[in-house]
């Protein structure tokens, strides 16, 4: 049985080895195999260290510069300001539960449209372009309220952790931090 796992090795020459088709190819090639949603990993042709991130983070490098950018500048501040927190896992989790969401939505719509519509790709995609541009206001309010109770959820979720910390520590001291209650006793009893 074949591996569904399609093979890349990336030499030191920076060209890119396609086992598969025993050809070399181009980023373009391995975007196109991103959105055909093919499993592929990109290899280190010598030490075999999986490269696949560094390769996929080329191409959105390239995306951003090509024309018109998905991230704000704002956005890649609030992303840079994350690395190194402590909730720099819960973030990566956060954002890409968020886009398989977005997706899942995306693929509904698409498999509604293709039923009222048929299959025709061109017209269908063409729809979709109309439907964004004229619906653009509904779903950028439909995306805020969505965004803002995220955000309430998460600042909800904050206040759980840090009352969580206070009593987990509570029976030790730290400098900075006022001493635990005493049960009975109140501060005016000093």
């Amino acid at each position: 049985m074949e591996s569904q796992l399609r093979m890349i090795k990336k030499y030191p020459n920076r060209r890119l080895y396609d086992t598969k088709t025993s050809s070399y190819i181009t980023l373009a090639d391995v975007k196109q195999m991103v959105i055909r949603q093919e499993e592929f990993q990109v290899v280190d042709a010598k030490t075999a260290e999986d490269l696949t991130r560094q390769i996929l983070l080329q191409i959105i490098l390239e995306e951003e510069a090509a024309g018109a950018p998905l991230f704000s500048s704002d956005l890649l501040a609030h992303l840079i300001r994350c690395y190194g927190n402590a909730m720099q896992g819960l973030m990566g989790v956060y954002l890409e539960k968020n886009i398989h969401a977005f997706r899942e939505m995306q693929k509904s719509m698409e498999e509604q449209s293709s039923q009222l519509y048929g299959d025709n790709s061109r017209v269908s995609q063409e729809m979709w372009t109309q439907f964004v541009n004229l619906q653009g206001p509904a779903m950028q309010t439909l995306m805020q309220g969505y965004m803002e109770q995220s955000q309430k959820m998460f600042a909800q979720f904050q206040d759980q952790l840090h009352s969580q910390a206070r009593n987990v520590f509570s029976g030790f001291p730290f400098p900075g931090f006022p001493p635990p209650a005493t049960p009975g006793k109140r501060e005016t009893d000093k």
